[in-house]
């Protein structure tokens, strides 16, 4: 008997030891704090109310998307067809825009001018233009109607007529040039109106000049997606491959690629993203 009464006390010693304690709740404490409290490393209970989800604030910057005769009022407009006092010639020594301004509110490429950009420079943005393709110009491959709108004055979407006119993919109508085609050609027909709609987050530099994240471009050529948020290699080169020196902000520019393209631009605004 003693020894059966000796493995009971042992026994109940035992569970006694291994049983779960029991968590207290401070007097100050709420049950909610508590239960945060101990579950730290758990995900927090999934919400039982509609308001539990509910963010109210900071509430978003109000706009008026066509305040500036269709332009949204927080947009910088870059030609609105009466001058070109936002631009300056991207040839060494700069100077004044040299293209011509239309009577229709249009200005078109001023064939060995050289390229223009913006006097501003820009980091992350959404920029839209319109541009038209010269039903006059007949030549072939990257010749014809040939122009091109740059980010930073580095990475180029390509402005180029192909109806009709094969070329290299990567070299085509909205691709980002020598680095992604389009997803679909979605030109319009020669001497019509294009519009780009471009989504351009820059890229970013460490201190020592390693590029720390990539940047990226989403364009909408005609209101399609022909971009889906390309991850930039580097700079759109003509020859060679891409680089990724540091920089920071910098000029929109567009492109004269001196062979009497004819390329029309109008309604250009941007709204800066940082």
């Amino acid at each position: 008997m003693k020894h059966f009464l000796a493995f009971f006390i042992i026994f109940g010693m035992i569970a006694s030891c291994n049983s779960p304690k029991e968590e207290t709740v401070e007097a100050n404490e709420t049950p909610s704090e508590a239960t945060t409290e101990m579950n730290n490393d758990t995900p927090e209970q999934e919400p039982t109310k509609p308001e539990e989800t509910e963010v109210w604030e900071p509430k978003p910057e109000k706009i008026d998307p066509i305040a500036q005769n269709g332009v949204p009022s927080d947009a910088v407009i870059l030609f609105d067809g009466t001058d070109l006092s936002a631009w300056e010639s991207a040839n060494e020594g700069g100077g004044d825009a040299q293209w011509e301004i239309n009577g229709d509110g249009s200005m078109t490429v001023a064939d060995k001018t050289g390229d223009i950009q913006t006097k501003k420079s820009f980091g992350s943005v959404q920029l839209h233009l319109e541009w038209r393709s010269n039903p006059e110009n007949t030549q072939t491959n990257q010749n014809r109607s040939n122009s091109g709108v740059f980010l930073q004055n580095r990475y180029e979407v390509q402005i180029l007529d192909n109806n009709d006119n094969e070329t290299y993919v990567n070299g085509m109508v909205g691709a980002i040039y020598k680095q992604s085609p389009p997803l679909v050609m979605a030109a319009k027909p020669t001497g019509e109106w294009n519009s780009y709609d471009i989504i351009f987050h820059a890229p970013e530099f460490d201190d020592a000049g390693e590029r720390t994240k990539s940047g990226t471009l989403t364009v909408l050529l005609n209101g399609v997606l022909i971009q889906d948020h390309f991850e930039l290699e580097g700079t759109t080169e003509y020859i060679g491959w891409p680089k990724n020196d540091a920089h920071g902000k910098g000029p929109i520019k567009l492109q004269d690629h001196q062979d009497e393209s004819g390329v029309k631009y109008r309604n250009i605004w941007v709204r800066e993203l940082d």
